[in-house]
């Protein structure tokens, strides 16, 4: 990727801080500094995310009681059709966690 600043090749850097997260991104020697869009997208989301409370339903599939989470949330932090998480109870609070 060439710099817009400096028309330089800038060099691929991992691990950039961008708020209170390590994200991928380009950085050039005149001083110029991109994030990875697709994952500066995330973070953002995320940081939104955590400003509101976020509603879920609850739905039933024969026996066992099932819990929708919003598109949001699955795109922030990256959830996928059968994986697992841990659920705890805390303070007479439900909290979910990646296992």
């Amino acid at each position: 990727m060439k710099c817009p600043k400096c028309k330089r090749i800038m060099r691929q850097t991992r691990n950039m801080r961008f708020n209170e997260y390590e994200i991928d991104g380009f950085t050039c020697s005149c001083g110029e500094v991109f994030f990875d869009p697709d994952q500066a997208q995330k973070i953002l989301l995320l940081n939104k995310l955590k400003t509101h409370k976020i509603k879920a339903k609850l739905g039933r599939i024969k026996s066992n009681l099932i819990l929708r989470l919003p598109k949001d949330v699955e795109t922030a932090l990256n959830l996928e059709k059968g994986e697992e998480v841990t659920l705890r109870i805390a303070d007479n609070e439900l909290r979910v966690s990646r296992a």
